[in-house]
């Protein structure tokens, strides 16, 4: 199981240092917010920024999380940025097939983010054309929240759905997952845990050692 550093963390006047440091622990994914202050009341990083930190991180993977009213905007610049996950809310446009096959057309994977309040099991009409779900167990647009109640179950059913249906997506949970609950999405099958405070950001044991020690647990 991977982590998915959430850039979102880091203060921008340290971005630099702590990017170093997070592939100095061994990430090799970063999970990168857009906001458009709209569909959610929050702004984060620009497509021009996350182009200029994948100029300098080629090898890293990245995984674009948009939270915005219009994704289809937004492929283009992020294809041209050469990032490899185009995650995007599904009730964000009412286009979601043509957004997942523009997005497939110019290279990038398209994945779908599934918020709190819809049913797991909307994500069967794309489960088949898509290359990750996110299953938000925070409402979406603020750093540090904690884990919401029913979220393992929630996520068990989304592993019981892609086994049913054959699929091949991988399954990304993003927000408040301490270790406690890394420990149930470890061995329930989940692929990738978003990066957050919860466990590596704002450790004792300092940025670089919290990322050794996740893999050492859960990425042998």
């Amino acid at each position: 199981m991977l982590v998915s550093a959430s850039i979102m963390n880091i203060n921008i006047l340290e971005l630099k240092e702590k990017l170093n440091e997070l592939i100095e622990g061994g990430i090799t994914m970063f999970h990168l917010d857009i906001m458009d202050g709209n569909y959610v009341p929050n702004l984060s990083y620009s497509v021009k920024t996350i182009a200029e930190i994948k100029e300098v991180y080629p090898q890293i993977v990245f995984d674009v999380h948009l939270m915005v009213n219009n994704p289809l905007e937004y492929i283009e610049p992020l294809s041209e940025a050469n990032v490899e996950y185009f995650s995007f809310h599904s009730d964000s446009t009412r286009f979601v097939r043509r957004t997942i096959d523009k997005a497939r057309s110019r290279g990038l994977k398209p994945g779908i983010v599934i918020n709190p309040s819809q049913q797991i099991d909307s994500v069967e009409s794309y489960a088949n054309y898509v290359d990750m779900v996110t299953v938000m167990t925070v409402e979406p647009g603020f750093a540090g929240q904690s884990f919401l109640e029913g979220g393992i179950e929630r996520l068990r059913e989304l592993t019981t759905i892609r086994k049913r249906l054959g699929c091949n997506f991988v399954i990304n949970v993003d927000g408040g997952a301490d270790y406690a609950i890394c420990d149930k999405c470890y061995h329930m099958g989940i692929d990738i845990v978003v990066g957050t405070i919860h466990n590596i950001f704002k450790q004792p044991e300092g940025l670089k050692n919290a990322c050794i020690k996740f893999n050492n647990i859960y990425n042998k």
